[in-house]
């Protein structure tokens, strides 16, 4: 196994300069890279950074809500992954990590938490079905990111398996991310075993939850404006009873995770996703970070 980081995690830091991003990376020993959407597709500059041999890009990543009901935003986003879709085989990347999106059905006052992500598994099994044809045709993987926000349903086993059987191609899988299903209450280890096939990218990113502020506050509200609460970067919210940690700062056991990821004969990328709000505030922060959940991950490797 290999481990690289999302570029999101300096692109947060006002760094987007994907030359910078990737000998620094190099320099610190990481061994590749996932592009996400803020960083341009430049052929000639992407060829120049691949060309050097110090480095190689495991994935474009692009979330956004493709069903959104402001028609010109969901065909830009649509046409967005296309993009990532159609160019990914020229710089070697064999993997497109994205959101399912959520129709505007999912939105419902009679739902105890607002949501229904349901609504939408129609809407998006027919969109998918032809992202799945292109991704065949341009021969790539699309990986359903589980993370329950950026327009998303991918969520959990429960919604994997009803997605999975409607869209019914096998180049659709999931960048597996355990950091969601911490703060979901829903097991991390043996779904690993559970989806050995689809698991086609791995997300190295762990969670902490607070468990004296979740028997106050309850499950059903996650975020809020108060500035007392646990940072999270999720614009001006925060999360109220959990955050999201680097690999080793938080609940998740990775010598558990890399063990299960060997027996499925797991060899891609473990990437790192850093939106730890511990180590964020700066760049000197953030690669630091990046650079403990480096050690912490290579360990086990």
């Amino acid at each position: 196994m290999k481990t690289g980081f999302i570029t999101n995690s300096l692109v947060n830091q006002g760094q987007r300069d994907i030359t910078f991003i990737a000998d620094w990376a190099a320099a610190q020993g990481f061994e590749t890279l996932e592009i996400g959407p803020s960083i341009p597709i430049d052929e000639k500059t992407f060829n120049a950074v691949l060309s050097q041999g110090k480095i190689s890009f495991s994935a474009f990543i692009y979330c956004r809500n493709f069903l959104s009901e402001k028609a010109e935003e969901a065909e830009k986003f649509r046409a967005g992954l296309l993009e990532r879709i159609r160019s990914a085989k020229k710089f070697g990347i064999e993997k497109v990590i994205c959101s399912t999106g959520v129709t505007g059905a999912s939105f419902s006052r009679e739902h105890p938490a607002g949501f229904h992500g349901e609504a939408s598994l129609d809407a998006v099994a027919e969109l998918f079905k032809g992202f799945a044809e292109e991704a065949e045709k341009n021969e790539v993987k699309l990986c359903f990111e589980n993370c329950p926000l950026m327009g998303n349903i991918a969520t959990s086993p429960w919604f994997w398996d009803l997605l999975f059987e409607k869209i019914g191609s096998n180049r659709v899988g999931l960048v597996y991310d355990p950091s969601h299903l911490v703060w979901q209450f829903i097991e991390p280890y043996n779904l690993i075993l559970q989806y050995r096939d689809r698991i086609f990218h791995v997300h190295g990113k762990d969670c902490e939850v607070d468990p004296q502020s979740l028997k106050r506050i309850g499950i059903l509200q996650h975020f809020s404006q108060k500035q007392d609460s646990l940072n999270a970067p999720h614009g001006n919210q925060k999360n109220l009873w959990w955050r999201y940690r680097l690999p080793g700062l938080g609940d998740l056991n990775w010598s558990k995770i890399v063990s299960r990821l060997y027996e499925i004969g797991y060899t891609g990328v473990i990437s790192i996703e850093h939106e730890d709000p511990v180590w964020s505030g700066s760049e000197e922060k953030v690669k630091a970070g990046l650079l403990l959940a480096k050690k912490h991950i290579g360990q086990y490797l």
